[in-house]
C-alpha cells in the first residue's frame, strides 16, 4: 500500500510539471517583416535556393487568393534526415553545421558563399499562409512534408509526410495564397535589384526571366582596405550612363553579391549628402565584399552597430568626399560658364581683377562644395560681385565719410545696395534663425523639456528646414486638413487628444510626443478652388528619446491613412518627419509610402535633433559655426524664452 501511494505521489508530482505551450500564430508573431512583407519573404526564399546551390529559381505567383503561390529550385535539396535536422530546428546556425561555402549538385561546378545564418529565411512561405508544402529530391529519393504552425506544443510541427524514389535534384515549395498576394512585377523590380548578376544563376517569375543588377555605367573601381580581415571594392557609378535605371540611388553595400538593406546617402548617423542635389540623384556607389556576413542583421535589412563598421563608414565615406571632388573639377567650366551667363549685366561692371577673383571664388566654391545646389552658389556669388563692386571706391567712401567711427567699425563689410536698416533687417533675421537652432541644439538632450510648450514650437519656427514652401513662420491650416487630422488621430488614440484642440488645431498632443500637421494649397486651374498638393507632419519626440521601428512604422500607418481618410481632395503628396534624440541602427531612416498601383504617395524619414542642427548649418552657409561664440553662455531655456514672442508662444502660461 505504501508502495502505491509513493507511485501516486510520483504521478501527482509529474502532472506538476508541463513544458512550454504555444499559440498557433507564435511563429507568425516572432519572425518580423519576413512574415508581413512578400518583398522580403520571396528574397529570402531566392537566398535559400542559392544556398543550396540552384543554378534556375522559377517562381510563379497567382493573381488572384487562395491559388498556389510556388517556388521551385534545381538545388542539391534534402534528405529526410537532412529536412528533420535542419528544416524543423528553430534558430539553425547554417555556418556551424555546414561551413560558409556553397555545396552545389552533381555534376554542377562553381564557388559560392552562403547568405544563410540562423536559418530563418526558410519560414517565408508563412508570410502567405499559416501551412505550406515542401517538397523535396536528395539522394535518389522525394519527399514531401506537409507543415503548420497551427499545434499547442510545437511553433511547428510536420503535419503529414510521405516519400517515394526520385532521380532529380532540387525542391519545390508550395503555399496557397491566403494572406499577402504578392505583385509579380514589383516582386520582380526587387528581386532584380536584390541580387548580383551571375550566369550560374536565373530567376524567373511567371516565366519572365529577373535581370539581376549589373554594374554599368562604372566611372572608377578602387579597392578599400578596412582592417586585415575586411576589404573592399568601391565602384563608382553614373546612373545616366547605366544601361537601364536603377531602382536605388545613394551608397549600396553588397555582401557576397546580396544587397545589405537599401542603398542611402547616410552612413550610421552621418549624412554623407543631400539626397536632393544633383550628385545624389545622378551617381550610385557599390561597395562589394565578402568580409562583413557578421555585421548583417539575420533579416539582411541593416548592419549592426560596431566599432569596425565605423571604420568601414569613415573609409567609405573619405572615398566617396573625394570622388565627388574629383567630378566637382571635371564641371568646373560648365558651372563657370553658367554663373558668367546669369551674371553677365553684374560682371560687365567688374574691373578686370575682380572678374578674376569672382571666376576664382566660382571654382573655389565648386571644388570645395561639389554637392551644392546651383541656386547656394549663385547667391554666394551674387554676394561676391557685390562686395567687388563696393571696391571702385566713390560710392563706399561717401558713406564712410558719413558714417560715425562705431557705424564705420560695425558696418565696414556692407553690400554696396543696402542701408544699414537692410542690413539690420537681414542680421536680425539671421539671429532669430540662428537662435532657435542653437535652443533646439541644447534642449534636444534634455528628457525633463516640455516637447509640447518648448521643443515643439522651435521645431515648428524652423520648418524652412523642412523645405522651402514651410518657410513662413505662419502654419496653413484649412477646414479639408483639419477634419483629415481628426479622422485619423481620433482613429489612432481617441478623442482626449484633442484637448488643445481649439488653441492650436495643427498640434495633436499623443503619448510620448506631438505632431504637427501643415498643408500647402495650389488652385486648380480647372476648377479654380484651392487644393492641398503637399502636406507635412512632423512627430516630435520627447527629449533624448530613442527612435526605433516601431515610430518608423507608427508614422508610416498616419501617411497611409491621410492617403486614405477619404476627406482631402486630390491626391497631395504627404511627407512626415519623425524627430528624434537618435535612433536605432536597424532602422532605415527614410521609406516611401506607395498606394495599391505603386504610385509613391508619400514619405516617412526618421530624423534627430542633431541632424536637424547640422542641415540649418548648411542652410545657413556655416555662419551658426562662425557666430557659435555669440551663443555659448546662453543657455537654451533663454534663447527660447527670446524666441517666444516670435514663435507666438505664451511663455508666462507654460
Amino acid at each position: 500500500m505504501e508502495k502505491l501511494n509513493n507511485n501516486k505521489d510520483i504521478i501527482n508530482s509529474n502532472e506538476a510539471f508541463q513544458g512550454s505551450l504555444f499559440e498557433e500564430d507564435y511563429l507568425i508573431r516572432t519572425l518580423g517583416t519576413l512574415v508581413h512583407s512578400p518583398e522580403i519573404a520571396l528574397t529570402e526564399l531566392v537566398a535559400n535556393a542559392w544556398d543550396a546551390g540552384a543554378t534556375t529559381v522559377d517562381i510563379f505567383i497567382p493573381e488572384t487568393y487562395d491559388q498556389k503561390l510556388i517556388v521551385e529550385d534545381n538545388g542539391t535539396g534534402l534528405t529526410e534526415t537532412q529536412f528533420k535536422e535542419r528544416w524543423m530546428k528553430l534558430g539553425y546556425n547554417r555556418i556551424k553545421h555546414q561551413g560558409k561555402n556553397v555545396v552545389f549538385p552533381p555534376n554542377v561546378e562553381g564557388k559560392r558563399l552562403a547568405y544563410g545564418r540562423n536559418g530563418v529565411g526558410r519560414h517565408g512561405l508563412l508570410c502567405f499562409d499559416n501551412e505550406y508544402t515542401v517538397i523535396t529530391n536528395a539522394e535518389g529519393n522525394k519527399s514531401t512534408f506537409v507543415i503548420t504552425t497551427q499545434d499547442e506544443t510545437h511553433p511547428f510541427v510536420i503535419k503529414d509526410s510521405h516519400f517515394s524514389k526520385s532521380n532529380s535534384f532540387g525542391t519545390r515549395l508550395e503555399v496557397v495564397v491566403t494572406k499577402n498576394l504578392p505583385n509579380p512585377d514589383k516582386i520582380l523590380q526587387i528581386i532584380s535589384a536584390r541580387f548580383l548578376h551571375d550566369p550560374k544563376f536565373i530567376v524567373s517569375i511567371n516565366r519572365q526571366t529577373v535581370q539581376l543588377e549589373q554594374h554599368s555605367g562604372l566611372i572608377d573601381t578602387t579597392k578599400l582596405k578596412v582592417e586585415e580581415n575586411i576589404k573592399l571594392i568601391a565602384h563608382f557609378i553614373d546612373s545616366q550612363k547605366s544601361a537601364r535605371s536603377t531602382l536605388y540611388q545613394g551608397i549600396a553595400f553588397w555582401q557576397s553579391n546580396r544587397l545589405v538593406g537599401e542603398p542611402s546617402w547616410i552612413l550610421g548617423n552621418e549624412v554623407i549628402i543631400d539626397g536632393r542635389t544633383k550628385f545624389a540623384k545622378r551617381y550610385t556607389v557599390v561597395i562589394e565584399t565578402n568580409d562583413l556576413a557578421e555585421f548583417i542583421y539575420e533579416d539582411w535589412t541593416s548592419f549592426k552597430k560596431a566599432e569596425t563598421m565605423e571604420k568601414v563608414y569613415i573609409e567609405v565615406s573619405n572615398y566617396v568626399t573625394k570622388m565627388f571632388a574629383e567630378i566637382a573639377k571635371d564641371t568646373i567650366e560648365e558651372t563657370k560658364q553658367q554663373i558668367k551667363s546669369d551674371f553677365h549685366s553684374e560682371l560687365s561692371q567688374l574691373t578686370p581683377l575682380a572678374k578674376y577673383e569672382v571666376t576664382e571664388a566660382i571654382e573655389s566654391i565648386s571644388i570645395i562644395h561639389p554637392t551644392a545646389k546651383p541656386e547656394s552658389i549663385s547667391i554666394a556669388v551674387e554676394a561676391i560681385i557685390n562686395l567687388e563692386k563696393t571696391r571702385s571706391g566713390k560710392d563706399l567712401l561717401s558713406k564712410l565719410a558719413n558714417l560715425s567711427e562705431d557705424d564705420i567699425n560695425g558696418l565696414n563689410t556692407l553690400l554696396e545696395k543696402w542701408s544699414v536698416r537692410d542690413a539690420l533687417s537681414v542680421l536680425d533675421e539671421i539671429d532669430n534663425r540662428i537662435s532657435v537652432i542653437e535652443a533646439i541644439r541644447k534642449l534636444s538632450k534634455d528628457k525633463d523639456v516640455d516637447e509640447l510648450h518648448v521643443l515643439h514650437p522651435l521645431v515648428t519656427g524652423a520648418r524652412w528646414l523642412f523645405g522651402p514652401e514651410f518657410e513662413s513662420a505662419e502654419y496653413s491650416s484649412n477646414r479639408q486638413l483639419q477634419t483629415a487630422v481628426e479622422t485619423v488621430f481620433k482613429k489612432k488614440i481617441g478623442k482626449e487628444v484633442f484637448n488643445n484642440h481649439k488653441k492650436r488645431p495643427d498640434i495633436v498632443v499623443l503619448q510620448d510626443s506631438t505632431a504637427s500637421i501643415t498643408g500647402t494649397e495650389i488652385f486648380d486651374t480647372d476648377s479654380n478652388l484651392a487644393t492641398l498638393n503637399k502636406v507635412l507632419i512632423i512627430e516630435l519626440k520627447r527629449g533624448g528619446f530613442k527612435l526605433t521601428r516601431d515610430e518608423r512604422n507608427q508614422a508610416q500607418s498616419y501617411v497611409e491613412d491621410f492617403i486614405n481618410c477619404g476627406n482631402i481632395i486630390g491626391s497631395p503628396y504627404i511627407e512626415a518627419f519623425v524627430v528624434g534624440e537618435s535612433f536605432s541602427e536597424k532602422v532605415q531612416p527614410i521609406s516611401k509610402v506607395e498606394n495599391n498601383n505603386s504610385v509613391e504617395m508619400g514619405k516617412v524619414r526618421i530624423t534627430t535633433f542633431g541632424q536637424l542642427v547640422d542641415t540649418a548649418e548648411k542652410r545657413l552657409f556655416g555662419l551658426r559655426q562662425k557666430l557659435s561664440d555669440r551663443y555659448d553662455d546662453i543657455t537654451g531655456m533663454e534663447l527660447f524664452k527670446q524666441q517666444a514672442k516670435q514663435l507666438k508662444v505664451d511663455f508666462a502660461s507654460n
